[in-house]
């Protein structure tokens, strides 16, 4: 798959709730190999702008598209199912299960069961092999390979967030929506989550929102920011760390 390749593209997206625009005729697009991320203040859009491309919220107005496919109004289900992997700001694992359980129940989820076998996936050998093979994978990519016998709600903050994005690429997504996935980590953890999603980015086409503004720098390929549902600058992280109206209105908080 080429670089080049746009994966995502919103046009003119719009969410109003009554009379407040919550997202405002908003455009973006998500590339293949590129990390695109969205700052603002508390109340600019962005976790709203991550329900409407993820199906969570249907748009007022305004468009989606995912790999080439109009998948505006479509429900979370059938987007997550072309491929769409999406991170909560409240990390949303089964606690009581492993490591290992949580990541090949999210790889499960992608079985087709045959209607014709009474054991449904169960009863078909290739797709449990397929299964394993698929939360193998997505556990080594998140580092969590000597974590997996692990109960879920005993690890620690970081790796459960590690572990929710590993859930995620287990229904093996093209595009990545992660919502705040350093919040509330520390030096060490947030270090290791950057170096994770450096990596994952290679091979998706990734939009992160997040308040760390470090992090962001240093992972960012394209930034927008948005401030009362509409962006206000949207261009390279050097770019709109120089406008004068970011400054005023966010960076300069920091």
């Amino acid at each position: 798959m080429s670089d080049s390749k746009v994966l995502m593209s919103a046009k003119g997206l719009t969410k109003r709730f009554g009379g407040l625009a919550a997202v405002n005729d908003v455009s973006l697009d998500l590339w293949h190999g590129k990390l695109h991320a969205v700052i603002g203040p508390n109340g600019a859009g962005k976790s709203t702008l991550t329900n409407l491309l993820s199906g969570d919220l249907p748009p007022t107005s305004g468009s989606i598209t995912l790999d080439g496919h109009d998948i505006t109004g479509w429900t979370p289900e059938k987007i997550s199912r072309h491929r769409l992997g999406r991170s909560y700001q409240k990390t949303n694992i089964f606690r009581t299960f492993t490591v290992w359980d949580n990541v090949r129940l999210a790889a499960q989820s992608r079985v087709q069961p045959n209607p014709f076998n009474p054991l449904g996936w169960l009863g078909q050998a290739n797709n449990m092999v397929a299964v394993n093979a698929r939360a193998e994978r997505a556990i080594e990519l998140a580092g969590l390979q000597s974590r997996r016998h692990t109960i879920a709600g005993a690890a620690s903050h970081g790796e459960q967030r590690q572990l929710e994005i590993a859930m995620t690429l287990a229904t093996e997504p093209v595009v990545l929506l992660l919502d705040e996935p350093l919040a509330g980590m520390g030096v060490a953890e947030a270090e290791r989550m950057v170096e994770l999603l450096l990596r994952l980015k290679q091979d998706h086409a990734m939009m992160l929102v997040e308040h760390d503004i470090d992090a962001i720098f240093a992972l960012a390929d394209h930034l927008t920011v948005m401030v009362n549902g509409q962006v206000i600058a949207s261009d390279t992280p050097a770019t709109v760390r120089a406008d004068r109206n970011v400054q005023a209105a966010y960076l300069g908080e920091h």
